[in-house]
C-alpha cells in the first residue's frame, strides 16, 4: 500500500512518524509525499491543546472528502488520551494510540483482508516499559531526531500528556547506542535526543541524561549532540559538567519553564518556583560555556491577575533569556486547570501574549547585536537563493533563526558542510553571517 503520513505536534511525533515509516517500508508498503498518490493516510495526533484536537478531526473530514476511498488511521496522543471520542469519529477507519506502535503494519494487512474498522487503543499500566522501534531514515538532511524517554509523572494542572503517555520510561542504553549507530552509519551528523519528560531519561536504574549524550558522543561520525526541550528538574551540578566538557555537546538548553510567577507556578502544580529558576539560570550560564538558553511560557492561565502577568514580565526583563515562545493558555476538558473559576477571555490572554513576545524580540535584538564581530562553526542546514542557511551549536532546528551566508557561489557548497562565519549583522531574527 501506498502511505502518507500527516504530524502534528512535537519533535517526540515526528520520530515515532519515522520509526512507523521505517516499519512500513519494511513490511514491503510504501511511503508517499503527497495525499493523491495514497492509498492510506496515517495522522500521527497532537492533543497538548483543544485547538489541536480540533485540528486533528478537521484534518479527518478534509481527508475524507477529498480522498473518499482512502484509509484513514488515526494515532498519537488525541487517540490515546480520549480513546472513546477518536473510536467514535467516522471518517477514522483505524484508531491506535501511543502504546503498541509496532502493530501499525499487522493492523494494515488485517485491514486489508477484511476492511473493519478497528479501535486498537491499548491503555497504560503504570509499570509500561519504553517501546524502542527501529528507524533509520529522517526527514532532516543533517541531523537525526532520536526519542529515548517517554512518559510524564509530574501531572501540571494544565497538561493531559501523563494520560496520553503513560509514566516516565527510558531507552535502554544498549538499545540507543544500536539506534544512534543506525543514524550514524546513514550519514547523519547531528543527534537531536528527544522525550516527553527528556531530564527524567535514566531514572528507572539510577541514570541521567548525562549517560545518553556522552554515549551518544563516543559514536563514530556523530560530532554534534543536542537535547530538544527538557524539565529543569535533574538538571544537577554533576550532570551539567559533564555536558560542559563534552566537546560535540550543542550548549543550548530549551528549559519548559512555563512561568516564572510563583503564584502562578503553585496553580500550575509546577515543582520549582522562581527563586528556584532564577539560581537554575545563573548556575547553566556559569557552568556551561556559550550557553544558550531558550524556554516557552503560557500566559492567560486561570486566575492570572494583572499583577501576576506583570510579574512575569519583569522576570524575563530580569533574567534575559536568548529566545522564547509564548502561548496563550489553551483550556483542556479533563485537566483541573480546565475546571477552575476564573478563565480569561481569550482577547486578554492574546493581548498578553503579544505584548510579551514584543518584550522578548526586544531583548532578543540586543543580544544578537552583541554577537556582532563573533566567530561560530557552522553547520550548512539548507542553501536557497544564493545564501546557505546554517546553524551553530547555539540554534535549535525548526525553532530558532538561521545563520544567514551570501556566497557568490551555492554550487561551491554543500548541506552537512562545516564552515567558520564572523556574525556580521542582524536582520531581524536572523543572523547574518562572513565566510572566515
Amino acid at each position: 500500500m501506498n502511505c502518507y503520513f500527516l504530524t502534528f505536534g512535537c519533535k517526540v511525533n515526528t520520530c515515532e512518524t519515522a520509526s512507523m515509516q521505517t516499519m512500513l517500508r519494511s513490511a514491503g508498503h510504501c511511503i508517499v509525499t503527497t495525499p493523491e498518490e495514497a492509498d492510506v493516510c496515517i495522522l500521527n495526533s497532537c492533543t497538548v491543546t483543544e485547538s489541536g484536537d480540533n485540528r486533528t478531526r478537521a484534518a479527518l473530514r478534509k481527508l475524507r472528502r477529498s480522498y473518499p476511498d482512502m484509509l484513514l488511521v488515526l494515532t498519537g496522543c488525541y487517540a490515546q488520551a480520549y480513546p472513546e471520542q477518536a473510536e467514535s469519529i467516522p471518517e477514522a477507519d483505524l484508531v491506535l494510540g501511543t502504546k503498541g506502535r509496532s502493530r501499525l503494519p499487522e493492523l494494515l494487512e488485517t485491514w486489508q483482508q477484511t476492511h473493519t474498522p478497528c479501535g486498537a487503543v491499548d491503555a497504560y499500566t503504570g509499570h509500561d516499559t519504553f517501546e524502542a522501534l527501529p528507524c533509520d531514515i529522517m526527514p532532516d538532511n543533517t541531523r537525526a531526531f532520536l526519542k529515548i524517554q517517554d512518559g510524564c509523572n509530574c501531572f501540571c494542572s494544565y497538561c493531559i500528556i501523563p494520560y496520553a503517555r503513560g509514566r516516565c520510561r527510558s531507552l535502554p542504553p544498549e538499545e540507543l547506542r544500536r539506534a544512534a549507530s543506525t543514524f550514524a552509519e546513514h550519514g547523519y551528523q547531528e543527534l537531536v535526543l528527544c522525550g516527553i519528560n527528556l531530564g527524567f531519561y535514566g531514572m528507572e536504574w539510577g541514570g541521567s541524561l548525562a549517560d545518553a549524550v556522552e554515549l551518544c558522543c563516543t559514536i563514530p561520525g556523530i560530532r554534534r549532540v543536542r537535547l530538544s526541550s527538557l524539565e529543569p528538574e535533574r538538571m544537577t551540578d554533576e550532570v551539567l559538567d559533564r555536558l560542559a566538557a563534552l566537546p560535540q555537546f550543542c550548549p543550548q538548553f530549551h528549559l519548559s519553564l512555563q512561568s516564572g510567577c510563583d503564584r502562578t507556578l503553585a496553580r500550575m502544580n509546577r515543582k520549582i518556583d522562581q527563586a528556584q529558576i532564577r539560581a537554575l539560570i545563573a548556575k547553566l550560564r556559569e557552568r556551561v560555556p556559550g550557553i544558550m538558553i531558550r524556554s516557552t511560557f503560557i500566559v492567560g492561565f486561570p486566575g492570572e491577575t494583572e499583577a501576576a502577568y506583570n510579574n512575569l514580565l519583569n522576570f524575563l526583563e530580569e533574567v534575559q533569556l536568548d529566545r522564547v515562545g509564548v502561548f496563550p493558555y489553551s483550556q483542556e476538558e479533563n485537566t483541573p486547570a480546565g475546571r477552575m473559576p476564573d478563565q480569561l477571555d481569550e482577547a486578554v490572554k492574546e493581548e498578553r501574549a503579544q505584548n510579551l513576545m514584543d518584550i522578548q524580540f526586544e531583548i532578543m535584538f540586543a543580544n544578537h547585536q552583541r554577537l556582532i564581530g563573533e566567530t561560530r562553526h557552522v553547520l550548512v542546514d539548507d542553501i536557497e537563493d544564493g545564501m546557505l542557511l546554517c546553524r551553530s551549536q547555539s540554534e535549535a532546528p525548526d525553532i530558532d533563526p538561521y545563520v544567514i551566508v551570501p556566497v557568490a557561489d551555492v554550487s561551491a557548497y554543500e548541506i552537512g558542510q562545516e564552515l567558520d562565519v564572523v556574525i556580521s549583522d542582524v536582520h531581524e531574527y536572523d543572523l547574518i553571517g562572513s565566510l572566515v
